[in-house]
């Protein structure tokens, strides 16, 4: 076993390196994955062989049981850390694997595809808690709490959210005080993830309550700590077994030595980190996507109504299209920017396609380049599509889709809460204002709402959106109309299972 695992690790920890196409990477015919499209390089597209694997043998079986029962999968932690997948984005010194941001999506992709609530705990625990640790640790901290959280001996969490403050980070109220030498924190944290079962937590506190965002600390809490508890455990809609729950700080005790970052620069800590974290965490809604498309294809060419397969009727294609394109366009959006943050490529400048201009306005120059708003625009267009594809797959699927014998509702529930957690939807606009959807569809969209944006200038010749929307148009209907093209995408699924239609 021992010599399978560091082979293992050590075809995880290989360089990365570009290639040509790539065909190691062939499940299921109607998965509708591609290397190629994808654009991975051959490491990249071992590795996500490799974890595909070990989430279908060692994640898939335990997701209805994990769902149905609410139970962290505490026995798979450290098979996660045989693998280095607990810190994979760690330095090597540590344990981990140093590898790319990228990579860490592949990897939640695929552990999401086989159960999306022991995913989300693997999110916390190796990107919100771990990858935390890496980029802002002392060496002493980092020597102190990586090993054992890299090789998953303990559970790691993060905590930020409290009753009253989610998106609201400057509204907390946990406080923490420095008294004879050490850090006295008082309050309580609402909805953390791996809550219950974590040993080590970092964890937001107010150290100067009348800075607002500049009197904000970042600690390092240990299960032990005198003063700690976790308290009321939520029994949640969906993401069950990835354990949510309450913490109390009724004059919990902290070192000096466990102050992660500087002092009052906790929101530095937390927002550097917080893009990051939703790029990563935009893995799993791809995985859910996958899950859903996995499920409804082969079910609608098993399935037979008036005489033949129901994935050849027409309305079905369409349906069948859609969900292959919308998941090829949400895969290629979120690769695209953990690519960006790999090479360094990223400012908080707006970004767009092109310069804008107006004929009775000055020219507006907006800056090309891969901005960390797209880590928000990453998660905000994933997790909507998501939901989107769970609850087609549960239509597809029909009455079987209501019931818990398949996985249809289970998928459905897990995509909900990327809608909420690490930001609502909401916020995610806001950050992200310049998010550019692509397709025909979205360009009608983008030129109605830029007359609507206008108001009465959008609707005369003087300005060019009402040209823009007439060309954009075109689009729609050239080249084969839209309905043509979700038919023809559709049936290209049919040979896949030997149909005609």
């Amino acid at each position: 076993m021992k010599t399978i695992i560091n082979t293992t690790r050590t075809l995880l920890r290989a360089s990365a390196r570009p290639t040509a196409p790539v065909t190691a990477f062939a499940r299921r015919a109607y998965s509708g994955y591609s290397a190629d499209l994808a654009g991975l390089t051959e490491e990249q597209a071992e590795l996500r062989e490799t974890v595909a694997s070990f989430a279908d043998k060692e994640v898939a079986p335990l997701a209805e049981k994990t769902d149905r029962d609410n139970q962290f999968p505490n026995q798979l932690w450290e098979k996660f850390g045989d693998m280095g997948l607990l810190g994979i984005t760690a330095p090597e010194e540590f344990g981990g694997l140093g590898k790319s941001y990228l990579d860490h999506v592949v990897a939640m992709e695929e552990i999401s595809r086989c159960s999306g609530s022991i995913a989300l705990s693997y999110g916390a625990h190796s990107n919100l808690c771990v990858n935390q640790l890496v980029r802002n640790g002392t060496q002493a901290q980092k020597e102190k709490y990586l090993p054992d959280l890299i090789s998953g001996k303990k559970i790691g969490s993060l905590a930020m959210s409290e009753p009253g403050s989610g998106s609201d980070v400057v509204s907390m109220k946990l406080k923490a005080e420095k008294k004879e030498g050490r850090w006295v924190l008082n309050g309580n944290k609402f909805w953390i993830t791996n809550g219950p079962d974590a040993s080590t937590l970092l964890v937001y506190a107010k150290t100067e309550p009348t800075k607002g965002s500049k009197g904000i600390t970042t600690f390092i809490i240990e299960k032990g700590f005198k003063g700690f508890s976790t308290h009321q455990k939520l029994d949640k809609f969906g993401m069950r077994g990835s354990n949510t729950c309450e913490l109390v700080f009724d004059n919990c005790e902290v070192p000096e030595e466990n102050v992660l970052g500087p002092i009052n620069g906790g929101a530095g800590v937390l927002m550097s980190g917080l893009d990051l974290e939703r790029l990563v965490l935009s893995g799993g809604p791809l995985g859910l996507m996958q899950a859903a498309f996995d499920i409804a294809v082969p079910y609608v060419h098993d399935r037979e109504q008036f005489g033949k397969a129901v994935g050849t009727f027409q309305l079905m294609q369409g349906k069948i299209a859609d969900m292959y394109t919308k998941l090829s366009a949400t895969r290629a959006y979120v690769y695209a920017v953990g690519r960006s943050c790999e090479a360094g490529k990223v400012s908080r400048r707006v970004s767009c396609l092109s310069t804008l201009h107006l004929s009775r306005a000055p020219s507006l120059t907006i800056t090309c380049s891969p901005t960390l708003q797209d880590c928000a625009g990453a998660i905000l267009y994933s997790s909507d599509r998501a939901v989107e594809l769970g609850l087609e797959a549960m239509q597809m699927l029909g009455g079987n889709g209501y019931i818990n014998d398949y996985p249809a509702g289970r998928i459905l529930r897990d995509a909900q809460l990327y809608r909420v957690g690490a930001g609502t939807q909401e916020i995610r606009r806001s950050d992200c204002a310049g998010a550019i959807l692509y397709s025909s569809d979205r360009a009608v969209e983008l030129g109605l709402e830029a007359m609507q944006m206008l108001g009465g200038n959008g609707y005369i010749n003087d300005y060019p959106a009402g040209r823009i929307l007439r060309d954009a148009q075109l689009y729609r209907v050239g080249a084969g109309t839209q309905e043509i093209r979700r038919m023809l995408i559709g049936r290209e699924f049919n040979t896949d299972f030997g149909v005609k239609g």
